[in-house]
């Protein structure tokens, strides 16, 4: 089942010419996307190839339904949970120490948070920008640097 903006191979649906699959364009189509910020999402895409898409979409939506439910059945079959393929990250991670908290906004908000430049040379240009975050972020994260990696 194809059309003229759509063509089956590799097992899915993709846009005609492009490797842009129709999930990705159903998916942003059912967030309430226009095609105009669709195209915005994936300027490869034309929009009468997106007008297209959708039509496609509409008219055989039963179809693409059971396919997109049947993917999204695959990927969860074939994933494996963090909390099984890794305990101890998952511990670590679902623990209180690394949980956002809450800072109330203080009226100095032009604070500015000093974080140590990495060591490495490679490293310390592009974590550059991390030397201006502004205090005024509402949530912190709790940061251990003398914790090995």
């Amino acid at each position: 089942m194809t059309s003229e903006y759509i063509e089956q191979r590799n097992g899915g649906y993709y846009v005609a010419g492009t490797r842009v699959p129709l999930d990705s364009v159903v998916y942003s189509f059912e967030r309430g996307n226009s095609p105009e910020a669709i195209q915005k999402e994936y300027p490869l895409l034309t929009l009468p190839q997106i007008y297209g898409s959708i039509a496609f979409y509409l008219d055989h939506q039963e179809h693409v339904r059971s396919y997109l439910e049947a993917k999204e059945h695959h990927i969860e079959a074939s994933s494996i949970p963090l909390a099984e393929a890794n305990p101890e990250l998952w511990s670590r991670l679902g623990s209180e120490s690394l949980q956002p908290t809450f800072r109330p906004q203080s009226r100095q908000t032009s604070q500015v948070m000093e974080i140590p430049k990495c060591s490495n040379s490679r490293r310390g240009r592009a974590a550059s920008w991390f030397h201006a975050i502004p205090a005024r972020c509402p949530f912190t994260f709790p940061i251990d640097y003398d914790r090995e990696a």
